[in-house]
């Protein structure tokens, strides 16, 4: 069954206007599952654009731009498209993501947020999710690797968005005053004459400086050893793994204690086999596969997010590469760029740095300066060279077609994309025209 447009807005209306309220994220399904769930019962899984709007939510986890966190951008999700924004970025485990989500619309249109884990096998897990009625997630990395953030807009919504990927640790500071530079030795450099690696990070401060314990959690274990000295080993409550405090001149907490963030668990000094260096914490954490980085856990150095300078006010606007040869890259750092040719159409999505991310005429994304794009104003006047000739709306010869041209008809020439070129008729008709059948 094909629904008709009227019957789909029809039956969309009466579907918003069901929504329930903000949604639980203690439920087994995710917003967005729920909402494609509600589809598939009305039947609009079987329209072309509810089949679009399934087929775009697969794809975008496929298809992902590569960005650095921290990250912003502003986009536009327009009403008459199957819009979608997806994001893959590197964590490492420990690291603490916090994703915020803005919108801005008169229509009040739902956008579904998700987080997922790109595993080894290639397949996705879903990890966190929300809606823009509560659009802030915040995330623990449990491994280090490659996340992906789907953003997806309801059917015939639209609307401004602001997203912004910032990332911190998951932990505290493992002393009360807070300096990145007490760091100064870091896990896995070589140790005895590289005979070991070091499984942990150390922390330089006075001698005494009271250490703390970074969470809520269970003191598990105070006792000695020849390379630590004395000893603080801790649990965080529902963590799968252990931190460890040594070289202690002084062990305050005892076994089985439960401590507060902030709790002081002993007195930072030099034992064990520190007794020629300075007064030091060594901060390790345990997992049942053995030590991971520390660092990521606790590292109280926290980037700021990037300011947007590209010109928000042209978003979902048409444009064209100005430049004979323009960048083009999945990746917002433009590493293994292509080039598109001078006048290609793109259409812009989103504005982040001094950067655009645009959609080409065959649906494929990336990322390109905003100084390398011009709007898409007449560039000169052409005429059609062989008569009957079919204007497109998109430039493939299986397209729709929108009207005929006969030959000597006059169109001025906006842009281009592969083997045909983007015009406007006398009449304000704009669609696309095979290359070979203008001329001059």
């Amino acid at each position: 069954m094909r629904f008709t447009p009227y019957y789909l807005v029809l039956i969309l209306f009466l579907f918003q206007a069901c929504k329930s309220g903000p949604f639980n994220l203690l439920k087994t399904a995710s917003p967005h599952q729920q909402y494609e769930r509600k589809l598939v019962n009305a039947g609009l899984n079987q329209s072309s654009m509810g089949e679009r709007w399934i087929t775009k939510a697969n794809s975008l986890l496929q298809n992902a731009s590569t960005v650095k966190v921290p990250y912003k951008e502003t986009g536009y999700f327009a009403s008459d498209k199957v819009d979608g924004a997806s994001l893959k970025f590197n964590l490492q485990r420990g690291q603490m993501l916090t994703a915020k989500l803005s919108k801005q619309s008169v229509s009040g249109f739902a956008i579904y947020m998700d987080i997922w884990e790109l595993k080894d096998n290639g397949e996705y897990k879903n990890l966190a999710f929300a809606d823009s009625l509560g659009a802030e997630l915040q995330l623990e990395a449990k491994r280090s690797g490659d996340y992906v953030l789907r953003l997806q807009p309801e059917l015939l919504g639209s609307g401004s968005y602001t997203l912004e990927l910032s990332i911190g640790p998951s932990l505290g500071y493992p002393l009360k005053v807070i300096n990145r530079k007490q760091i100064q030795s870091f896990f896995g450099v070589g140790r005895d004459n590289n005979s070991r690696k070091h499984e942990g990070i150390d922390i330089f401060s006075s001698f005494r400086t009271p250490v703390v314990a970074v969470s809520e959690g269970t003191v598990t274990r105070v006792n000695e050893n020849n390379l630590g000295g004395k000893v603080v080993w801790f649990r965080p409550k529902d963590k799968d793994y252990t931190l460890y405090y040594a070289h202690l001149d002084e062990q305050i907490a005892t076994t089985g204690q439960e401590v507060r963030l902030g709790d002081t668990l002993g007195l930072m000094g030099n034992t064990g086999n520190a007794k020629t260096t300075p007064p030091h914490l060594h901060f390790g954490i345990y997992t049942s596969e053995g030590a991971v980085d520390p660092l990521p856990f606790v590292d109280p150095l926290i980037s700021s997010i990037p300011s947007i300078n590209a010109d928000i006010s042209k978003l979902n606007l048409t444009m064209r590469t100005s430049a004979k040869q323009t960048s083009f890259s999945a990746s917002q750092q433009l590493t293994n760029a292509e080039s598109l040719a001078q006048y290609t159409v793109v259409r812009i999505l989103s504005a982040s740095s001094n950067q655009y991310k645009v959609e080409l005429p065959n649906g494929k994304s990336g990322y390109i300066s905003s100084k390398s794009l011009t709007e898409a104003k007449p560039i000169s006047t052409r005429k059609i060279a062989v008569g009957n000739q079919s204007l497109f709306d998109n430039p493939n010869p299986l397209a729709g077609i929108k009207m005929t041209l006969d030959v000597g008809q006059k169109v001025s020439l906006l842009g281009n994309f592969e083997n045909f070129q983007l015009v406007s008729t006398s009449k304000g008709e704009i669609g696309w025209l095979n290359n070979k059948v203008i001329k001059l």
